[in-house]
């Protein structure tokens, strides 16, 4: 029997990116393995890529286009893609001739699937005219923020050169659970003498792996970072520093001196003074040093603080303009790319100059508060709210408030069960695509290999025939290519300066292998200009209250926190017995002493809540967790992020998704309960 062998790239919101080799027999997934030819991942995958096969023929996967009626019901029937594409036609007709143009409809979408060709999406209402689209990116715009300030644009090294590096500071990332691929660079680096220190107010499964590790209050990462630079400063190790080509070194270097108190520092971070001399010394004295800051650390009120203090941490020891140094968060390599789905040109509306654009970090708050006209029509794809979203209630509401709501989706996920429409999605194993990374710097293609799960459809196929329904029905009311193949848009993305970057002569090249990208991002302080942190000298980075908490927030003892972990990616991967062989079930993590304080047992179920409702959990007992924190995994039907509430204010509505800042209290589930 022969078996043919197709390159395809896992397209989950991870810094891997994976390069895989699929093997299909007689038209079935039967194996999937990491591709050798990728200079990253270097042929293997994590265990949620070795479980594809599982995903793919998983039997919860949707199958058919199907309606409920009425919403939240569970009366579902299963219904043709015709009668799917007519309703949906219908419906954005009748809101054009109701409101006189499509500022009605609107689309929420973000990043399950991080495929150049998923930006059919966005390519399909442009073709409309004038719409409601989301902005801003969920996870991580305080960082890129951050970068942007520090660089003038998002740069990060190529991280196989952390393998290079002789002193490796990981600044709240936890790589073992959701980078795994960084840790044979981290390991290679350790083989050869190199030190690891791990800063984060967890002790992680990396952490554990440290030489040093350094336990910091949440939200006060920037503070660390000055106390730092104030000793390098003082004992006069950055003598050494040329300012160079930078800018604001002499005013970075007056507030770090005049208004960093080392001993605020102690307080305020809860870290003595001697682990923070003894990370002045390490950067002193060992070069090069990699610095990565990590996701989680931006996703608090003082997230671009942070980073901008530790880029500029890293300047003035000199790690920027040296090999296997540098500071490390993401990059923005695909913005190189022409992405003419996404940049397909809006269609002309003879008074409405343009589309209405809401903040994705606040989007249902902010769409429930839209008139003239108001949102009656949404179209999800490639997320799911319900279950990676914070301030929930407002979603509720917001789906109260629409007249039809349209999911894409694999799986009957927490967000799909309250739409009215939900359209079975292809694998990226049934679909052509184009991939880059966010972190390291390979192009890879994605192949299709098998025909789609019953009738699952990619999303560009959805758009190209949606297109042809509403065209049938309003002669040229969409201007969308629907004649144009996936291959024709990859084409596309390939254009003369792409292929000279990537050292290509054609799509074919990428069929062989992945394709590395030319510019070397190792020394970008020699060739661009590297801008020091600036706080505004009116605020106060000790002790700042949060913008978002009342003082009702705050009164609650502890401080949530919920990051990713090794097997899922919020709920996606959750129906994998091969990853998750019992149902799961809602973990808090408390300290040994807070929760003896409580009455709290190992095992005992317990109420984690505030204001905004109560999640029951059990309790597990972790005597390395710092008191004020309670640590909760990540579930979609009993989600940890009913309870997580921001509203950002308007100057600050960039920043990423604050779900750090957030508190809760803790109780026997029998106290309040039973």
């Amino acid at each position: 029997m022969e078996t043919s062998i197709y390159r395809n790239t896992c397209p989950r919101n991870c810094f891997g990116t994976c390069s895989i080799l699929s093997y299909v027999e007689n038209g079935k997934l039967i194996k999937v393995s990491g591709d050798p030819k990728h200079g990253y991942t270097q042929g293997r995958l994590c265990a949620k890529g070795y479980a594809y096969t599982q995903y793919v023929y998983n039997p919860s996967r949707l199958k058919y286009p199907i309606l409920q009626m009425p919403r939240g019901s569970g009366n579902w029937q299963r219904i043709s893609w015709d009668q799917a594409y007519t309703i949906i036609a219908e419906k954005l007709l009748e809101l054009y001739n109701r409101y006189g143009s499509n500022l009605a409809a609107g689309y929420n979408k973000f990043s399950g699937n991080l495929g150049m060709l998923h930006y059919a999406v966005e390519g399909m209402f442009n073709s409309i005219g004038p719409h409601t689209k989301p902005i801003g990116n969920i996870c991580a715009s305080s960082g890129l923020q951050a970068v942007k300030a520090s660089f003038g644009h998002v740069v990060s090294p190529n991280p196989e050169h952390m393998a290079g590096a002789k002193l490796i500071v990981i600044w709240g990332a936890n790589p073992a659970a959701t980078n795994i691929h960084q840790m044979k660079f981290i390991f290679q680096a350790k083989q050869k003498g190199a030190k690891i220190v791990v800063i984060d107010p967890i002790l992680t499964e990396t952490a554990v792996k440290a030489d040093l590790y350094i336990q910091i209050k949440p939200g006060t990462d920037a503070l660390l970072a000055l106390g730092i630079a104030k000793l390098l400063i003082q004992r006069s190790c950055s003598e050494d520093f040329s300012p160079g080509n930078t800018v604001g070194w002499k005013k970075f270097k007056n507030y770090v001196m005049t208004r960093i108190a080392l001993d605020s520092v102690c307080r305020e971070t809860g870290i003595k003074l001697e682990a923070i001399e003894e990370l002045a010394r390490l950067y002193a004295t060992i070069k090069p040093a990699a610095t990565w800051s990590g996701l989680g650390m931006q996703r608090n009120e003082n997230g671009r603080d942070s980073i901008q203090a530790i880029n500029s941490l890293v300047a003035m020891t000199g790690n920027l303009d040296i090999p296997n140094g540098g500071a490390y968060f993401m990059h923005d390599d695909i913005d190189d790319f022409p992405l003419a789905l996404s940049n397909h040109p809006e269609k002309k509306h003879p008074y409405v100059e343009a589309s209405r654009c809401i903040n994705n970090i606040d989007f249902a708050l902010s769409a429930n508060n839209l008139d003239d006209p108001p949102l009656k029509f949404l179209w999800i794809a490639s997320r799911s709210p319900f279950s990676q979203d914070l301030n929930i209630k407002d979603w509720e509401e917001l789906f109260k408030r629409l007249e039809l709501i349209v999911t894409v989706d694999l799986y009957m996920t927490k967000t799909a069960k309250y739409s009215d429409l939900v359209l079975p999605a292809a694998s990226h194993f049934e679909e052509d695509d184009l991939h880059v990374s966010y972190w390291h710097h390979w192009l890879s293609i994605n192949q299709k290999a098998i025909s789609p799960y019953f009738e699952a459809k990619s999303d560009l196929q959805i758009a190209r025939e949606l297109t042809r329904k509403l065209n049938e029905l309003s002669p040229g009311f969409s201007t969308f290519p629907a004649e144009l193949e996936p291959v024709d848009w990859i084409n596309k993305e390939l254009t003369p300066d792409i292929k000279d970057l990537y050292s290509l002569n054609s799509y074919e090249d990428l069929l062989a292998a992945p394709h590395f990208r030319k510019k070397d991002y190792e020394v970008p302080a020699k060739k661009e200009r590297f801008y020091f942190y600036s706080p505004d000298l009116e605020s106060n980075l000790f002790s700042r209250p949060s913008e978002y908490q009342s003082d009702e927030d705050c009164s609650y003892p502890f401080r949530l926190l919920s990051p990713q972990s090794l097997l899922k990616i919020h709920s996606q991967y959750e129906s994998l017995t091969w990853l998750n062989p019992e149902p799961e079930e809602t973990i808090v993590e408390i300290n040994d002493e807070a929760a003896f304080e409580k009455g709290i047992k190992e095992g005992t179920f317990v109420s984690v809540y505030n204001k905004y409702g109560s999640v029951k959990a059990k309790a597990t007992l972790n005597p390395y967790l710092p008191i004020g924190i309670v640590r909760v995994n990540q579930t979609s039907d009993n989600s940890i992020n009913q309870l997580i509430v921001n509203h950002l204010p308007a100057v600050r509505s960039q920043s990423s998704s604050n779900f750090y800042d957030s508190h809760v209290d803790v109780m026997r589930w029998d106290e309040t309960y039973e």
